[in-house]
């Protein structure tokens, strides 16, 4: 181990898995996940693409959820399975640069397209005579275009850095991808100051968000609350908390992870929670904001002929 780390600036992912009968039977569950996650988001992508009826503000916002979504797992599961099933654990220096890049962009952007998706629903909820002012296409786009760079920018500051960073130590990450965090736990030097920007870059782009979200989203249940329409009160407490849920899901094992004092976490326990937010939560947004949404349902129906049999 020692030889090889002297010899090569390549790192070592050490995996989620065993390298056993179980764990090959974890693997085939996460590639399973993955091809879910691909169709059900690619699906979601041509679907809002495709059918005029989808083409409002709410809806370009979810496209571009399920392409941030297809964009995290399929940064991390594709190199996971292939180290596993070859037997190698290695993984070289730019592509972990690139690993971590597109995962915190990812998780950044989604953050901040999160708040816009819950604001959205605030307008249209409790101001809807201002919806078509306050979120025209003109503005959808800005928030979009907002969330993709601010989330690109801050996620190449990171990775740059923490690339430049000296690794004298071993070069074997404990993690099944290139997470900041555990890449900074072998350096040789004081990374203090980084861990800090970590920590605030959680904090601007996820746990603001998040209260911004869960206050957005009390109030509109409140205005639902009241609504007299007993079939509109049905529909947007349903939107409202299926987003909701969504949010929690993603968001409260990130913060777990990110936000704890380094002598309070594990890996291993890193690791575990690191599932929820890259590899399961990509794969129930789509079925979530589908199956539950019938306006995504009469979309697939027209599109895919899905569901038209069972009216023959």
């Amino acid at each position: 181990m020692e030889k090889w780390n002297h010899t090569s600036n390549d790192f070592i992912l050490l995996g989620l898995f065993p390298l056993k009968q179980t764990g090959l039977l974890l693997l085939c569950l996460v590639i399973i996940i993955f091809f879910l996650a691909s169709v059900g988001n690619l699906a979601m992508i041509h679907l809002i693409h495709v059918d005029p009826c989808l083409h409002t503000p709410m809806y370009f916002l979810l496209s571009q959820l399920s392409l941030m979504d297809l964009m995290c797992i399929s940064s991390i599961v594709p190199k996971m399975a292939f180290n596993f099933l070859s037997g190698q654990k290695g993984i070289s220096f730019l592509g972990c640069g690139v690993q971590s890049f597109f995962f915190v962009t990812t998780i950044g952007s989604e953050g901040l397209l999160l708040a816009s998706m819950a604001y959205d629903r605030y307008v249209a909820i409790c101001h809807p005579l201002h919806y078509p002012t306050h979120m025209s296409n003109k503005m959808c786009m800005k928030m979009i275009i907002g969330s993709w760079t601010v989330g690109s920018i801050n996620s190449l500051a990171h990775s740059v850095y923490t690339l430049r960073i000296p690794y004298c130590r071993s070069r074997a990450i404990d993690h099944f991808f290139c997470d900041i965090p555990a890449m900074l736990s072998l350096a040789c030097m004081d990374t203090w100051v980084h861990e800090y920007m970590v920590f605030m870059s959680t904090t601007l782009f996820l746990l603001l968000p998040f209260l911004g979200i869960t206050a957005s989203y009390g109030r509109v249940l409140f205005a639902v609350y009241n609504m007299r329409s007993k079939e509109g009160r049905k529909k947007a407490f349903t939107t409202c908390s299926t987003h909701l849920t969504v949010v929690i899901f993603y968001c409260v094992p990130f913060f777990y992870n990110y936000l704890r004092p380094r002598n309070l976490r594990s890996p291993a326990e890193d690791k575990i929670l690191s599932v929820f937010y890259t590899i399961l939560t990509p794969m129930l947004n789509p079925v979530i904001y589908s199956l539950m949404n019938k306006e995504v349902l009469g979309a697939m129906k027209r599109v895919f002929g899905i569901f038209s049999s069972l009216k023959e």
